[in-house]
């Protein structure tokens, strides 16, 4: 069987070498490479855009490893930048196989096999792996989304962005509650991004500011979905949106923290800042259309 080469793996999750994981020659001690592939793994249900806590109250059951078989082609040392591949090879009734490889640069350094086995929690005897579970893996090794932009009125998405919107802001930022929802939702486009289990992991709203002006606000993502590209496509979305209807100018408040976010999708500060709910935000403003 031939080595497995960088292209073979739709997830690529880099990390750097650390000193607590060296020995004094400075070459990584051998079962690190474990934990920089369970690290992968960790990435690879992000991309599947799952909680993995979620698969035991959803699917009946949980993964199991069954074995693990590393190969050793080189050595990392310290600082070395290290691109860890993943992906899974073959669903059998109750056993996945999942092969890794760990690359510094071209050079392969480890080739790790992993099974997995699906089985009851509690009695941890096997089960058939759902057809929802077998479908995710295998739409996304096909590479297809795995996740989709759903654009509405809020009777048909009001109830799924209302418990997205109730769990970030509130709980996770302690925001009012009198703040993460307003009559203003009836009348505004909002955009929700689901996985394929139907599970909203993003939400935002489009509402008319004045003549040919746009306010994009109530932007939440779950924080499993951070750093993705889904709060990003989401907004294009609504962007687009704004731009085939005719808006001029679209606008927003910002928290400082995610100012960065925003300037990459073409908003620009206006003003200074100010506080808001007892957060320091910025006013931003962008013409739809302009990259």
């Amino acid at each position: 069987m031939s080595l497995p080469v960088r292209q073979d793996f739709r997830l690529i999750h880099r990390l750097r070498v650390r000193w607590a994981e060296v020995d004094l020659q400075r070459i990584v001690f051998n079962p690190h490479y474990l934990m920089y592939i369970d690290t992968a793994f960790t990435e690879y249900w992000r991309e599947l855009a799952i909680p993995y806590e979620a698969i035991p109250q959803t699917m009946g059951g949980d993964l199991f490893v069954k074995k693990a078989t590393v190969e050793y082609h080189g050595s990392a040392r310290l600082e070395d930048l290290l691109d860890i591949g993943l992906k899974c090879q073959r669903i059998g009734n109750s056993s996945m196989v999942f092969q890794g490889a760990i690359f510094r640069g071209e050079d392969l350094l480890i080739t790790v096999e992993m099974v997995y086995v699906f089985a009851d929690p509690a009695s941890q005897t096997s089960r058939p792996v759902p057809p929802l579970l077998r479908d995710l893996f295998t739409a996304y090794e096909a590479g297809l989304p795995t996740c989709e932009v759903q654009v509405g009125a809020w009777s048909e998405l009001g109830q799924a962005a209302s418990g997205l919107r109730r769990s970030v802001f509130m709980e996770e930022f302690r925001i009012a509650a009198d703040m993460h929802q307003d009559a203003a939702d009836t009348h505004a486009v909002h955009a929700l991004v689901f996985n394929r289990m139907g599970t909203p992991l993003a939400t935002a709203r489009l509402t008319h500011e004045g003549p040919g002006v746009a306010r994009l606000s109530r932007v939440a993502v779950t924080p499993l979905m951070r750093s993705t590209g889904i709060g990003r496509t989401m907004v294009q979305a609504l962007l687009q949106l704004a731009q085939e209807r005719g808006d001029t100018q679209v606008v927003l408040r910002s928290p400082c923290s995610t100012e960065g976010f925003y300037s990459r999708l073409g908003f620009l500060a206006v003003g200074e800042p100010l506080e808001e709910a007892g957060i320091a935000h910025i006013d931003m403003a962008r013409v739809p259309g302009q990259r």
